[in-house]
């Protein structure tokens, strides 16, 4: 053993042997920052490509059918809302995780919510818009989340939630979990209502949940010929009155 111990410090302090070890490390270095790099580049588009998306909502074409009906999209409509420059948008890349009905191949970054903080008149308020082009603005389990995390933002500071309302109400995909993200929404409308103004502007048509959630808040306007409310749809009326 003291042989083999004796000959492998020679061997170690062989400058051949130093040299090739010196090198093996220089290699490895380089390989592991250029890995590191790499991957650095390759979340970084990722996240750059995620960012596009969401911008886009549900895409140019249901863009362009917005504008057709004379309707602004959501993002447009907080940035004439807002002051210039002070939205802080919360949960951008939030999806929704439904897997039924083959939803789980169809997912928006944000999904069909645009949510966050700014100021009107250097005021703080906590707003969010809802997103007709993607699923009609229905409301989705990770929807309700985003809108329930700005009331709680804003009863937690003090300041208004305005909400800007364009959507089909519940996504009937996701079943009861949209309904219990409605009894959410509700429940902060009520906890809220005496705390902070809640203001409620309807951009379109909306039925059902997206109904009841304005009729909780303080201030409802609407925009004529281009918003209205619906208790449920017709087939269901009909239903219930006969």
């Amino acid at each position: 053993m003291a042989s083999v111990g004796r000959f492998t410090a020679r061997l170690l302090r062989n400058p051949a042997v130093l040299r090739a070890g010196r090198q093996w490390q220089q290699t490895a270095r380089c390989s592991v920052v250029a890995g590191s790099a790499q991957h650095t580049l390759s979340v970084r588009k990722r996240i750059e490509d995620m960012k596009k998306a969401a911008l886009l909502g549900g895409g140019q074409k249901r863009i362009d059918k917005q504008h057709e009906k004379g309707k602004l999209t959501a993002r447009e409509r907080i940035e004439l809302l807002l002051d210039q420059g002070s939205f802080v948008e919360y949960d951008m890349y939030l999806e929704h995780d439904c897997t039924d009905f083959g939803m789980e191949k169809e997912k928006y970054p944000g999904d069909s919510v645009v949510t966050g903080r700014g100021t009107i008149n250097g005021r703080v308020c906590f707003v969010f818009s809802q997103d007709f082009t993607v699923f009609g603005g229905s409301l989705s389990g990770a929807h309700a989340k985003k809108i329930c995390k700005i009331m709680d933002q804003a009863m937690l500071v003090g300041a208004p939630v305005i909400g800007l309302n364009d959507s089909g109400g519940a996504r009937i995909q996701e079943g009861v979990e949209s309904l219990a993200g409605y009894a959410d929404i509700f429940q902060r409308n009520v906890n809220a209502s005496g705390v902070v103004p809640q203001i409620s502007l309807i951009m379109g048509p909306c039925a059902g949940g997206a109904v009841y959630s304005p009729a909780l808040t303080d201030f409802v306007f609407m925009v004529k010929d281009t918003s209205y409310l619906f208790i449920t749809g017709p087939d269901v009326v009909k239903l219930v009155i006969k």
